[in-house]
């Protein structure tokens, strides 16, 4: 399968998507949150709350792994992003560990298809174009050398945001 083929880009709510996971833009005490983290527990439910203070937290750029509870998800992964500070050094390569981890995590778990919000650009501020490229292409590397995960899932909540990714896959070169 081309790697074209493994990627998509669409303008949905993630917490509906019929995916083995779903990626959780989480802060770093994986307390609730609004957008996507507080679409995710009330749509996961209580355990998952609970699931997440028994962790405890995670670090930047780093991922956890909980069930997907009431989702329609197996699993929910769980990645906090670095806050935008402008073009701070490292901050880049920080965004990316956090696609990085997810993926490691998806590999480990046998997860074939996974679904990924635009990390780090909601309350975290950084930029829409930045940050997608920077998922894109950790994403792409990732998928080069892995055949797990099969499909991979760029869940957008605008219509611009959709475009963005798409224009992004369609310029893909294998």
């Amino acid at each position: 399968m081309a790697l074209k083929d493994r990627l998509d880009a669409i303008e949905a709510d993630i917490t509906t998507l019929n995916v083995d996971a779903i990626v959780n833009a989480a802060n770093s005490a994986l307390l609730p949150g609004g957008g996507v983290d507080g679409a995710i527990r009330r749509r996961a439910g209580a355990e998952l709350d609970q699931e997440l203070r028994d962790i405890g937290g995670c670090t930047e750029g780093t991922a956890v792994i909980t069930p997907g509870y009431r989702l329609p998800c197996a699993y929910v992964i769980h990645t906090v992003a670095p806050i935008w500070a402008g073009k701070q050094a490292g901050q880049n390569e920080a965004l990316a560990r956090c696609y990085e981890s997810a993926l490691k995590l998806a590999q480990a778990n046998n997860i074939r298809s996974i679904a990924f919000p635009a990390i780090g650009t909601g309350a975290y501020r950084w930029p829409a174009d930045t940050a997608a490229k920077i998922a894109f292409d950790t994403v792409v590397n990732h998928l080069r050398k892995s055949e797990i995960p099969a499909a991979v899932t760029f869940c957008c909540f605008s219509r611009v945001d959709r475009e963005r990714y798409a224009d992004l896959i369609a310029g893909l070169r294998d």
